[in-house]
């Protein structure tokens, strides 16, 4: 009868223990396996980049993961500098110094959106961009360097905060709003 005890307690130990490396073994396939994303999929991320170049108000260019990439900015829409095809538009040069001023070689949060999909048509990752706690697309809106830019219609995470923020800075006349700065910006 004591034999029968200690052989259940030792066949119960080794059961408990096929248990744990079982279940640490699937653990470990889950954290290990990831989702094949398809270029205009992306899941919530945050990533952290260093920013190599300004390109424009609401263009960047970063290092993420040892490799550089051009990053547009969700939900923004900064007046045109840099396109063949278009003139320099009404605060544009201001809308790029600024992003420039607050944003070259810093290190920064990306920010994805699975609203608006993993890049944009021109291969840009779509991001959102944070300095610590500061939303970036939404400071450029809020002082009046950039519109808010909806795309397609398709609404984002931030869209209400964008919406609210381009109101204010137009009631404030800040930026491309001020009078006389820009006619029908």
């Amino acid at each position: 009868m004591k034999y029968r005890r200690v052989w259940w307690h030792i066949f119960f130990a080794v059961l408990v223990g096929v248990f744990v490396l079982l279940n640490n073994s699937s653990l470990k396939q889950s954290k290990i396996a990831q989702p094949t994303l398809t270029n205009n999929q992306v899941s919530i991320a945050k990533e952290i980049a260093k920013v190599v170049r300004v390109i424009d108000g609401d263009t960047i260019e970063v290092s993420l993961n040892n490799k550089k990439d051009t990053v547009r900015l969700i939900g923004i829409d900064a007046p045109e500098t840099v396109d063949p095809i278009k003139t320099v538009e009404c605060f544009g040069k201001e809308a790029s110094e600024k992003a420039k001023e607050i944003l070259t070689g810093k290190t920064i949060i990306l920010e994805s959106d699975p609203t608006q999909g993993n890049r944009d048509k021109y291969q840009r990752l779509l991001r959102y961009v944070f300095l610590d706690d500061l939303n970036f697309n939404k400071l450029m809106i809020s002082e009046g360097y950039v519109h808010e830019y909806t795309y397609k219609r398709n609404p984002y995470k931030y869209m209400e905060e964008f919406k609210n923020a381009e109101r204010i800075a137009r009631e404030g006349k800040k930026g491309l709003w001020k009078e006389n700065t820009c006619k029908n910006p």
